[in-house]
């Protein structure tokens, strides 16, 4: 129980992030490693202008960032690693990719040891054991685990934040440093506060001096934290910026999330969690039924938070992983309650949760990482300064310049959501595949305008290609992407060199 649960999750976390080399969806690089880079090497020598969009600041910003609903603190985090490496002569494209990577598997480490701990101090060595086993073979945590999400780091928080909970019976409780944890994984995502409203109201319903507990704990670390918040906000974006109250006007009160799509009411419980749990669920429902009363707050936030997640149309997966900390506590102590089931139980759990995480994190949707090699080469060869890339793909499909890191030309398909209410608005991803022939040929109506370079998904080529033959391009690399193609992404990535 000493140094064995951090040597164990040091150990698989670090495993975790090496054998996690697929694409979930665009935010992990797009809002945290882009934005980093951007800052970080914004004004950099190495830049011929004008060379790239965005040649002056050596990446780019998406529309969120525009209208400040992202906040800057959690990209400022791998900004300070960029530039820490580009002091050090270090700032190897490698390295940029898989620091920021191995920086937030150690500290998912860190949050698996507190959950471990948590539960010791809560109930004894043998449920947190458990509950600890649990944790380490989600197949959803191993893969999320590593990835730069805010999505990820809000769940690192919320177990760091659980672990100074003030439960009952806990031994480990701290209101000061609970309240901290959860401020500021309210700055890096708001959407962090939606699971502890039902957690901090209970803590102020058993807490016997109230007043206390708001003037003296809650005020002053929401004070110090928005502050914090506002003040990195302005030096980023060069104004006052209310991130939270912005994404918040977005997501909820014009629930413009639905351009992105949307699900019923009712995916989180019948899709969302079920897929997020895999086979735990089992194990969740029946330690959700064994759990002592002290514990049902744990089980009401849970419900709360899919519940809340629920009533807004745009519905992912990883919008719920903060809540799985708290459901491999029902899941460990549904485990510690079996008698004679409990080694086939054990057993069982880690094999059935072994092929998802190893299948999702090594083979399905790896081409939009695996890609980007080819474009790196364009780096390191003489054609540099003739080389521009296009990617003609579902917009942010790949990362951009924080894995490529040369001033090389590239450009790919915008789709901003229209804010001015305009409805018969399209975006240029939408006309694009709308009519990828007819539109390539009015783009590049000159042949001086044509990049030198084209990637795309292989359920593209047939359509476009003519233009393909016309404008002399040839196939140079093929690269697969995943066993279960939908609409515009295919099984394969091509990257077409124009002779």
């Amino acid at each position: 129980p000493g140094g064995s649960p951090r040597l164990a999750a040091l150990a698989l976390r670090g495993l975790n992030c090496a054998l996690v080399r697929t694409s979930f969806v665009p935010d992990e690089y797009w809002q945290a490693l882009e934005v980093a880079h951007r800052a970080a090497f914004r004004g950099s020598s190495r830049l011929p202008v004008p060379c790239v969009l965005n040649a002056n600041n050596y990446g780019h910003l998406t529309w969120e960032w525009e209208n400040g609903l992202r906040g800057s603190s959690y990209p400022l985090v791998f900004a300070s690693i960029y530039k820490g490496l580009q002091l050090l002569g270090k700032d190897d494209v490698e390295l940029l990719i898989w620091i920021p990577r191995l920086v937030q598997a150690l500290l998912a480490a860190f949050a698996d040891v507190k959950l471990y701990s948590f539960v010791r101090h809560l109930e004894n060595a043998e449920t947190a054991k458990w509950v600890f086993f649990c944790q380490l073979c989600s197949w959803f945590t191993w893969y999320s685990c590593t990835r730069t999400l805010t999505n990820t780091m809000e769940t690192l928080l919320t177990s760091f934040a659980l672990s100074y909970y003030p439960l009952k019976g806990s031994k480990m409780g701290n209101s000061y440093k609970y309240l901290t944890l959860v401020a500021l994984a309210v700055i890096i995502r708001p959407t962090a506060l939606i699971p502890w409203i039902p957690l901090v109201l209970n803590h102020f319903w058993q807490e016997q001096k109230k007043a206390d507990l708001i003037l003296h704990k809650c005020i002053p670390v929401g004070l110090v934290t928005v502050g914090t918040s506002l003040i990195t906000d302005r030096v980023f974006f060069g104004k006052w910026v209310l991130v939270q109250l912005n994404f918040l006007k977005f997501n909820v009160l014009q629930n413009l999330g639905t351009f992105y799509g949307s699900h019923p009411w009712h995916w989180y419980f019948t899709q969302g969690l079920p897929v997020v749990l895999g086979t735990h669920l089992p194990f969740f429902i029946h330690g959700c039924m064994q759990a002592p009363k002290r514990y049902h707050i744990f089980l009401i936030t849970v419900i709360w938070t899919v519940l809340v997640y629920s009533m807004l149309s745009h519905k992912e997966f990883r919008f719920i992983y903060p809540v799985l900390p708290f459901c491999m506590f029902f899941c460990g102590y549904s485990l510690k309650q079996l008698k004679t089931w409990k080694k086939p139980a054990a057993i069982f759990l880690l094999l059935t949760n072994l092929l998802p995480a190893l299948y999702t994190g090594l083979i399905h949707q790896r081409g939009s990482l695996d890609v980007m090699s080819h474009v790196q080469q364009l780096c390191n060869s003489s054609y540099q300064s003739q080389a521009s890339v296009f990617f003609m793909m579902p917009c942010h499909s790949t990362p951009f310049y924080s894995h490529v890191h040369c001033p090389l030309k590239m450009r790919f398909l915008q789709c901003p959501p229209d804010l001015t209410g305009n409805a018969s608005y399209i975006d240029e991803a939408d006309l694009f595949y709308s009519n990828p022939l007819a539109w390539l040929n009015e783009e590049f109506y000159s042949d001086t305008l044509l990049p030198s370079h084209l990637i795309f998904f292989s359920v593209l080529e047939q359509e476009i290609s003519s233009f393909l033959t016309l404008k002399g391009y040839e196939k140079s690399a093929t690269v697969f992407h995943t066993h279960v193609p939908q609409g515009r992404v295919g099984s394969h990535i091509y990257v077409y060199r124009r002779k």
